[in-house]
């Protein structure tokens, strides 16, 4: 515990909210929740004014739908959160060599060690003055913590939010906590805390009073020593500039339970070589492979393989995740995989683990090539005998009728309620919502552009999100809703958001999930046709317009995703710096219209990451962001 409260806790307040509402202007000042869309998505983050409707983080996202309607649901940026956040990292270090974050929008500061500090008013105006440079950098609000130990200022912050800073100063620690919740100390969760309950501890002073001995008796030697040192308000940690990760890992939350074995394995493969493309990214290595398995009912599995040595090969780790994964019964269905590796190290152990996993591999390739060849030749064999039955084009095949598969006749891409090439509706300009409001329209793009107005597929009027007649006999998918309600008003005029697959402790980036070549098992696009919200690309890949994406128009400039579906995607243009822009809306498939890069929140900033545009001009396409 030191004499002065001179480390610092910086926690920004609603961070991913508040950076989306100060890149949309008009979103500000209006509910915003960001997280995964899908049905079972949860929140990462909500503003505060979606909080005042009850909606907080960890949230199932159906709930927070069902408390804040009219809210806007974005899909999370990370390329935006974490060039935002190095811009405050970098303000940190220049008050002190001694910083380690937490997390992108979280961090402590050692002052004294950067020589920013060395008492208590010392301390308040290093502060103030990180909060002010904050604000002029990023456009974004901070609450700082000053204390003595990094779990006082940590309190500290806490008590700042929103926008706020709190000092407390040396020799007032026990009166602070005292009242306070045990859930406020570090290691104390809902299992602790309840444990602590029936003991009767409901506060920190109850700790203190309870004595070391008994918390020791309740919680074993390691953890009742440290929690009752806590509860005295005594924290010697130092703040470590270098946190080394202790795992790597990845999982997915599936908004269908999976049912299929072959497909559970595949999604655990799938998973293994994401989990070691980020291992390889941070430069290290792991020794012990955990597979995470919750089930239909919530139940959670965890299973773990420790090997000889520490190893970065994709083959050794999918292969000890599937071995796991035979030890798991997934009866009743499987509603999320993760696949981890820990026991890290900065080395890879050379061994014949890897040497065995891919001559392993080989064999089983040369395997499927050898039966596949000899069933294709017994085809051949039947085909040449039969009584002149066609190979190709017959009954039942992917072409239909008489039409061999691939054949030109057939046409993926036809418009969803007209022929192939048919041009888009013609609309008349109408004046847009902002987003939330409802009974509004998008404003319809000028002849020849693609827009919005004209006969809704299946001969309904309206553009993408009108109300009524979501997936109707009419309609692309033959009475399948297709998509979501969105940014919009619920159950009026609105546009419609791609349903996103991420799930429950994950959130991804802006898109969803990976998109699927054409004829891949399980993929959009292995349907007659990419989903009515997705645009197929060059190669068969298919791209789904996600509700905040960052997006740009050859003629309209930039802006981004207000909402997709029933084929034609939502656009509102305006940037950090602008008033709220004008909406347009376009077919998914819009050559003129793709993803963009991220701008900063404060225009010009010299410590935009020079990866991204720091301009409209600088990212290329002309035209005003305000048509």
């Amino acid at each position: 515990m030191r004499a002065a409260p001179t480390i610092l806790h910086l926690d920004m307040d609603a961070f991913f909210a508040a950076a989306e509402q100060a890149a949309k202007p008009s979103l500000r000042g209006k509910p915003v929740v960001v997280g995964g869309l899908g049905p079972r998505g949860v929140v990462a983050t909500a503003s505060y004014e979606a909080r005042r409707f009850g909606v907080h983080s960890a949230m199932p996202m159906a709930q927070a739908r069902r408390l804040a309607p009219n809210a806007a649901y974005l899909v999370p940026r990370f390329s935006l959160y974490r060039a935002v956040s190095e811009q405050v990292m970098e303000l940190l270090r220049e008050l002190s060599p001694l910083v380690e974050p937490l997390s992108l929008d979280e961090a402590f500061v050692d002052l004294e060690a950067g020589g920013s500090a060395h008492d208590a008013a010392g301390a308040r105006a290093a502060g103030e003055q990180l909060r002010r440079d904050i604000h002029a950098v990023t456009g974004l609000t901070g609450s700082v913590g000053l204390a003595g130990s990094k779990m006082l200022a940590k309190i500290a912050s806490e008590e700042a939010k929103p926008d706020g800073l709190v000092l407390i100063e040396p020799g007032t620690e026990r009166e602070l906590l005292g009242p306070k919740s045990v859930r406020i100390l570090p290691g104390v969760g809902p299992a602790t805390g309840e444990h602590l309950r029936r003991a009767g501890m409901t506060t920190v002073a109850d700790l203190a009073a309870a004595g070391e001995d008994e918390l020791v008796r309740l919680l074993g030697r390691a953890h009742g020593e440290s929690l009752y040192r806590m509860a005295m308000g005594y924290d010697d940690r130092p703040v470590v500039a270098e946190r080394d990760a202790k795992s790597v890992s990845v999982e997915d939350t599936f908004d269908v339970d999976l049912h299929d074995r072959v497909r559970v394995r595949m999604e655990v493969e799938r998973l293994a070589e994401r989990c070691v493309q980020r291992l390889r990214g941070a430069g290290r290595s792991g020794r012990t492979v955990v597979l995470k398995v919750r089930r239909y009912d919530f139940s959670t599995l965890t299973r773990s393989e420790t090997l000889r040595g520490p190893t970065d090969d994709p083959v050794v780790v999918r292969e000890a995740a599937a071995r796991l994964l035979e030890a798991v019964d997934t009866t009743g269905g499987v509603r999320l995989l993760g696949v981890g590796v820990t026991g890290l190290a900065d080395y890879t152990q050379e061994d014949l683990f890897a040497q065995a996993a891919a001559e392993r591999a080989a064999g089983e390739r040369e395997a499927v090539e050898r039966a596949g060849a000899e069933a294709m030749g017994a085809g051949v064999l039947a085909a040449h005998s039969g009584a002149g039955g066609a190979v190709s084009g017959e009954s039942g095949a992917v072409g239909g009728p008489g039409v061999p598969v691939g054949s030109p006749e057939v046409d993926v891409r036809a418009r969803p309620g007209g022929p192939a090439g048919a041009p888009p509706p013609q609309g008349d300009g109408v004046a847009e919502p902002s987003a939330g409001e409802s009974g509004g329209r998008p404003e319809a793009a000028p002849p020849g552009s693609r827009g919005h107005g004209g006969p809704r597929p299946g001969g309904e009027p309206g553009g993408a999100g009108g109300g009524g007649g979501l997936g109707g006999a009419g309609g692309p998918h033959g009475g399948v809703v297709a998509a979501e309600i969105g940014v919009g008003d619920h159950g009026g005029p609105g546009v419609l958001e791609a349903a996103s697959s991420e799930g429950e402790g994950r959130v991804g980036p802006a898109g969803g999930r990976p998109v699927s070549r054409a004829g891949e098992a399980g993929g959009t696009a292995g349907r007659a046709g990419a989903g009515p919200d997705s645009a197929r690309m060059p190669g068969g890949e298919v791209r789904r317009w996600a509700a905040g994406e960052d997006v740009r128009h050859a003629q309209y400039g930039a802006g981004w995703v207000q909402g997709s579906g029933l084929g034609r995607v939502t656009v509102r243009f305006e940037e950090p710096g602008s008033a709220p822009g004008r909406v347009r809306t376009f077919w998914a498939d819009d050559p003129e219209l793709e993803p963009s890069d991220p701008l900063p929140l404060v225009p010009g900033q010299s410590s935009w990451p020079a990866s991204l545009p720091k301009s409209r001009s600088v990212e290329g396409g002309g035209g005003s962001a305000r048509p």
